[in-house]
């Protein structure tokens, strides 16, 4: 071999061997000392584009999860409040229903409508204070916002609550007085209320039938009830938020006689789809002829109910269907008093009942009060129905409702009272709904929270397999490369001697 001395091959290789084995082996000890494997981009170029787009989706997932958090603290807070609303509407409702009770004296119901103001105005503060950091939750202003949940674009929750104020709460309603009519004649000439065909109304865009269908013997006869139309109501339109009653209520005047001639006379009365029939002396008394109603009512079926008040012939129908009687004298003519069988003490009706003079038949119907309410704004079309013939429009009017809020609670009165109830009992289940809704949406949240933490956990994971220092592995590596160094350092000292060989040629 070739002996020099001005270049040492052998010691230059082995300290460029050095070189790299120090260097594999600092950058395993700092691999150590941080616990990531991944230093700088040319350790692993594509791994760490990979891990920094996994660790940006954790972030995300994270940053998610305290959003939703934060939705669900402002949420919480829109609930129970709602919840505190909604109890103070059910102390109104009862207290409605308190006043509805005609044993009230003005004193009382009174009294119950202060109570009432004094939860209106809570109801009012309630709505219009509830707030999260700034940000009101129940006056209206909280609709159409999104919480950000996901790590990627267009990933929310879409949150929407309606405005719970006092001057917001209550029913778009239409309330009609009644309607009430007598002739001489048979039912079938009362054509403002009783047809030959079945007749329909449409409420909020859905057709209903306005009469129902009674036979009695032979006849048939289509009358305009009120209390049907509420069943229906009631029944088949339930579903887009309608909510419908009716009260219907007779009260004669002062009770004489049937007739002013003494005579046999024959009752017929129709209540919704019952009729029933009896004949009684035109002299009986009113506590025989509300025996005899009763008894017939019962043993019909019929809705009716007959009972007396300061001599005056009350019936009722808890149902609200349409009161209607037939009066026949069996021979002589005379006044048949009808006003003193189907009337209505207070007028509030519309329409006239008087006695028929010089009359063998009188008949004579009262349409109830119907109550109609929703907590959406509606139409209505009374299509070949006249307008008159269920009463005065007291809310709302023959082409749609009106809306009463809270604060047009009045409960002075037992028609008063019974509209109350109906407002109250709308805007409980609006509240409701939204208590509803709230809730739905903080537990479609937490759900998304749950999911997107196993997701976080599983993505950090990914991450950490890619970035982060697997030490059993680095610690065999470390180990080696601290031999190969202590070795590369024993061989740079052999290599260094070489030269020296040079000397025994030189002796």
């Amino acid at each position: 071999m070739a002996v020099k001395i001005n270049f040492n091959e052998a010691a230059a290789q082995t300290h460029t061997a050095l070189l790299r084995n120090e260097r594999a082996m600092n950058k395993s000890l700092l691999r150590l000392s941080t616990g990531v494997r991944i230093l700088n981009a040319s350790d692993d170029s594509a791994g760490l584009f990979i891990a920094d787009m996994l660790g940006t989706v954790a972030k995300g997932y994270e940053q998610g999860n305290r959003n939703i958090q934060t939705g669900i603290s402002a949420l919480q807070i829109a609930e129970a409040s709602a919840g505190q609303i909604f109890d103070k509407l059910q102390e109104i409702y009862v207290r409605a229903q308190n006043a509805a009770n005609d044993i009230n004296d003005p004193t009382a119901r009174n009294a119950l409508q202060q109570e009432i103001r004094n939860f209106v105005d809570a109801i009012q503060k309630i709505g219009a204070d509830t707030e999260y950091n700034g940000i009101k939750l129940l006056d209206g202003t909280f609709k159409d916002k999104y919480i950000h949940y996901g790590a990627r674009l267009e990933q929310t929750v879409y949150l929407s609550v309606d405005d719970v104020r006092a001057q917001s709460l209550g029913a778009h309603m239409v309330k009609t007085s009644g309607y009430k009519v007598a002739a001489s004649d048979v039912l079938t000439s009362l054509t403002d209320v009783v047809f030959g065909t079945n007749q329909t109304i449409t409420v909020g865009g859905r057709v209903i039938e306005a009469t129902i269908q009674n036979v009695n013997g032979s006849t048939t006869n289509y009358i305009l009830d009120a209390g049907y139309m509420a069943e229906q109501i009631n029944s088949n339109l339930s579903d887009i938020g309608f909510k419908a009653k009716a009260i219907n209520v007779s009260i004669g005047e002062k009770y004489t006689a049937i007739a002013d001639v003494s005579d046999t006379a024959s009752l017929t009365f129709y209540v919704g789809n019952k009729s029933f029939s009896f004949d009684a002396e035109t002299t009986i008394s009113l506590d025989e002829l509300v025996e005899k109603i009763n008894r017939e009512a019962a043993t019909a079926g019929a809705d009716l109910t007959a009972s007396t008040d300061a001599g005056r012939l009350v019936l009722t129908s808890s149902k609200g269907y349409t009161i209607s009687v037939k009066i026949s004298l069996a021979s002589a003519t005379g006044t048949i008093n009808i006003n003193q069988i189907v009337n209505d003490l207070e007028n509030a009706s519309a329409g006239t009942i008087q006695s028929q003079a010089s009359a063998t038949i009188a008949s004579a119907v009262k349409v109830g009060d119907l109550y109609i309410a929703n907590d959406k704004d509606f139409t209505l079309d009374l299509g070949t129905v006249s307008n008159t013939a269920l009463g005065d429009f007291e809310i709302g009017s023959t082409t749609g409702s009106q809306f009463k809020n809270l604060y047009s609670i009045n409960v002075t009165s037992n028609e008063g009272a019974e509209a109350s109830m109906l407002i109250a009992e709308v805007a409980l289940r609006k509240v409701d709904t939204i208590r509803a809704q709230i809730g739905a949406t903080m537990n479609n949240l937490q759900s998304i929270f749950d999911s997107q933490k196993v997701a976080y956990d599983n993505t950090k994971e990914a991450e950490s397999v890619i970035r982060n220092t697997d030490y059993a592995k680095e610690m065999a590596e470390f180990t080696t490369y601290q031999i190969r160094m202590q070795a590369t350092i024993a061989m740079l000292a052999q290599a260094n001697t070489q030269p020296q060989l040079v000397l025994q040629l030189l002796r």
